[in-house]
């Protein structure tokens, strides 16, 4: 069986937006959302700047079994953008409950640093009785599980449950694994993305220590994140959550849905390289992309952009490049290269969802999202990298490419509906 997949709703809570169309809007005009640290007082530390999601509104009232209170805060975005989506895709009563299924990518779980604190916060009277100053509940909010029950909830989702932790490329996996059970008749419809929330004072330090992070932006926030720049040194940390509705094809046209795109390709690699570097000659994820192409029954010449993963290091821009260009030859010359990361920074375990969004508009609008803080050219990386404003392009087939530490590629193909 090799059932067709069909993209339904999708919802964002990202740093640009706090809804799909917010975010997709900010894309198109290259704004960026990178600004300080909200979340702690960075004042000591070298990175002060992160990808925040800003204004979010709690939302308890989209859950009744769950409680809002134990979620993650990379939660709480996943389920706003789940709500979302399945409210766009609309009447989804066709799908049994059984076979409606979670796919999403996050982060791994554990307790946020201040939890740590409050657990040392506990103290005897004096007539011996303990006063914990943290509810026991609050353990729950390093379960990503927990997490993800909450996005079930919201869509009645009864099937096939799947948490993926690979680091950048996680949400990547989760919306290829969603789309492979769909494809086989396991199920019918998934909510499938990715959400992640790695902006604490232990994770800018880990990535400050690591040397990943851009550190010269501190007075200049929206500058920082320059991917395929000659001037790159570093990405910034992102955070908010991407969510799509996948459904089989023929019950979404059964029930009048509004067909976004379809979901046609799909392969993941490993380079086994080095944990936090890409192979320069592109590695695996020159077979991730072929993969994907061949899984979707496209040849090189029909894709029109390449939605990048595009972080703004040095290493990954010249590997993505070098991969690129393997991949489609003299036609890597002519396709469009973009990275919405120049916007909102990394959004991590949900890179690979917004970068889906973003193929959405160009698929849907006609419009491709720049590259922003282009101004430098490389003279090693020389594609189309569509510097600094929205390109009008017919864009039917796009590529999706994420790529992470420990070594893991993904690639999705997107096509018009």
């Amino acid at each position: 069986m090799n059932n067709e997949v069909v993209i339904t709703g999708i919802g964002a809570v990202t740093p640009v937006g706090n809804t799909a169309p917010d975010t997709w809007s900010a894309l198109a005009a290259g704004r960026s959302g990178v600004g300080r640290i909200e979340t702690f007082d960075p004042s000591t530390f070298e990175v002060q700047i992160a990808g925040m999601v800003r204004e979010f509104s709690p939302a308890p009232e989209l859950l009744t079994t769950q409680r809002w209170d134990l979620l993650s805060r990379s939660g709480g975005f996943g389920v706003v953008a789940a709500a979302q989506a399945l409210a766009q895709a609309g009447n989804i009563g066709s799908h049994d409950e059984a076979a409606r299924g979670v796919f999403v990518g996050g982060h791994v779980g554990r307790p946020e640093p201040q939890e740590f604190a409050e657990i040392g916060l506990t103290r005897r009277t004096s007539d011996g009785a303990v006063i914990h100053r943290r509810s026991p509940d609050s353990t729950w909010r390093c379960d990503q599980g927990v997490d993800l029950m909450a996005i079930a909830e919201v869509g009645r989702c009864r099937g096939p449950i799947s948490g993926i932790s690979t680091a950048c490329t996680s949400a990547t996996h989760a919306v290829g694994e969603a789309m492979r059970r769909i494809q086989a008749g396991e199920i019918t419809m998934a909510v499938a993305g990715g959400q992640d929330s790695l902006t604490t004072w232990l994770d800018v330090a880990g990535f400050s220590l690591l040397g990943a992070l851009t550190t010269r932006y501190n007075d200049n926030p929206t500058k920082a994140s320059k991917p395929f720049d000659a001037e790159r040194d570093g990405f910034v940390l992102g955070e908010g959550s991407v969510l799509l509705v996948l459904e089989e094809r023929r019950i979404a046209e059964a029930r009048g849905a509004r067909i976004l795109a379809r979901l046609t390709g799909y392969a993941s690699t490993m380079n086994a390289y080095r944990i936090t570097d890409s192979p320069p000659d592109g590695g695996g994820s020159i077979t991730a992309m072929a993969d994907a192409l061949a899984d979707a029954g496209v040849v090189g010449t029909e894709v029109d952009c390449v939605y990048a993963h595009g972080t703004s290091t040095p290493g990954n821009d010249v590997s993505e490049t070098a991969a690129i260009k393997q991949v489609f030859g003299r036609h890597a010359y002519e396709l469009l290269v973009t990275s919405p990361k120049s916007m909102t920074g990394h959004l991590t375990a949900g890179a690979g969802a917004l970068n889906v969004l973003a193929a959405l508009g160009g698929i849907t609008e006609g419009l491709v999202s720049p590259t922003v803080n282009y101004t430098h050219p490389d003279p090693k990386l020389d594609l189309d990298y569509v510097p600094n404003q929205a390109r009008k392009a017919d864009v039917s087939v796009a590529l999706i490419n994420s790529f992470a530490f420990g070594g893991t590629n993904a690639s999705l193909v997107v096509q018009a509906p």
